[in-house]
């Protein structure tokens, strides 16, 4: 693959970009400013995604060295540019779409996205239980944006509840990724919260959330946001989740954290089949 490519993680972008797809299904509708915000949320994530290799490159090198530049097939000064592109990209996407809705709020809510993103990557990362609740928290945004940028009402109340979930499952996961990567983390010098308290509080922290987002997921069944489809697909999600939750508080090294973090990511997929399904 095109290391260029490779370091946006496409797969992580084009999965930023679905919260805005279910957004627009739920509604029912499709648009210019709609087409607009999956661009802008492909952007903003990949230029995440960037950034935070760039800085990242000590880490890399003893957690992921076949990255694009840990590896050498992207240097550190183009990975930089590179993610700087990608966030004036998405920040004239985000301009786009408030100039021709006649409302600054999906704007600003960029604006913010490109200081956090930058933040996390730069300083919040390093910092206990912050960084992870940073990640988690533009997660969630994704929904929100999408929200406004249709700017009905009923769906930007229904778009905060989904970013609520998304921002709690996230947080979940980014807490048990900072269990897998401990070895690295302590050579670069991190301080993240299962380097500074232990692995045990983190993955109860984790399995908390876990159990927390599990049990409101019915909540969107019963409060007729989604039909009768999406509580079965979602059975699916949350025996998953409960799976994750369980496997990491009995036992927290690199190879059941790396586990519980593909499942979690696995689980927060077949959840958006389900808001998706639901919606019909």
């Amino acid at each position: 693959m095109n290391p260029y490519i490779e370091i946006l993680r496409p797969g992580n972008a084009l999965m930023g970009a679905i919260s805005i797809i279910l957004v627009a299904l739920i509604d029912k509708t499709i648009s210019i400013p709609v087409v607009l915000a999956m661009i802008t949320v492909f952007f903003e994530t990949a230029a995440g995604n960037v950034i935070n290799d760039y800085f990242d490159y000590n880490i890399d090198l003893i957690n992921k060295p076949e990255r694009p530049i840990p590896s050498g097939r992207i240097s550190l000064k183009n990975g930089r540019n590179y993610g700087y592109f990608l966030f004036l990209a998405g920040t004239i996407c985000g301009f786009l779409i408030s100039y021709m809705t006649n409302n600054w709020i999906p704007f600003g809510i960029v604006l913010i996205a490109d200081v956090i993103l930058y933040l996390y990557a730069y300083k919040l990362k390093t910092t206990p239980l912050i960084g992870n609740l940073a990640v988690g928290f533009m997660t969630g945004f994704g929904f929100v944006f999408g929200g406004f940028c249709i700017n009905n009402p009923q769906i930007i109340t229904t778009s905060i509840f989904l970013g609520f979930f998304a921002f709690v499952m996230t947080t979940a996961r980014e807490i048990i990724k900072d269990i897998e990567d401990i070895e690295g983390d302590k050579a670069d010098g991190a301080r993240t919260l299962p380097i500074m308290i232990g692995t045990k509080v983190p993955a109860l922290i984790a399995t908390v959330l876990i159990i927390t987002d599990s049990a409101l997921c019915p909540l969107l069944y019963f409060y007729n946001i989604f039909g009768i489809l999406y509580l079965v697909i979602i059975a699916i999600a949350v025996l998953l989740f409960l799976y994750c939750a369980f496997i990491i508080i009995k036992s927290q090294d690199e190879k059941t954290a790396a586990k519980a973090s593909k499942y979690l990511k696995i689980g927060m997929l077949i959840a958006f089949v389900a808001f998706a399904v639901g919606s019909f």
